[in-house]
């Protein structure tokens, strides 16, 4: 069985859910932008680039050729999301879990 589809499907919603919490400001979503100590504009910036990426992973089902660049933007903003958990906010590593699901995740769709 093909699990890039499935992956792909998966990882699509989790980050059109990251979009609408950053969007939508929700409290947790805020809470944890305060905890990094970027401004809060930073945050819209990450959104539009995750709402780029979901969309391109959907756009990807029909265009093949756009699921690598996709998910080699997921990819870095993972990194980028990991490393505000640990280092800048100093969050327990099970913060950064979810984080690294979504960084393995579009891995498997970079390299698999």
């Amino acid at each position: 069985m093909n699990l890039l589809i499935p992956a792909q499907a998966i990882l699509a919603g989790m980050f059109m859910l990251s979009v609408l919490m950053k969007f939508g400001r929700t409290k947790s979503m805020l809470q944890h932008w305060n905890d990094y100590r970027y401004p809060l504009w930073f945050m819209y910036v990450i959104a539009s680039l995750e709402l780029c990426g979901a969309l391109g992973l959907i756009l990807a089902f029909w265009i093949p050729a756009v699921l690598k660049i996709a998910a080699a933007v997921l990819a870095i903003l993972m990194i980028g999301a990991i490393h505000a958990h640990l280092f800048r906010a100093k969050h327990r590593p099970v913060m950064a879990i979810n984080a690294l699901l979504m960084l393995s995740l579009s891995a498997f769709l970079l390299f698999g």
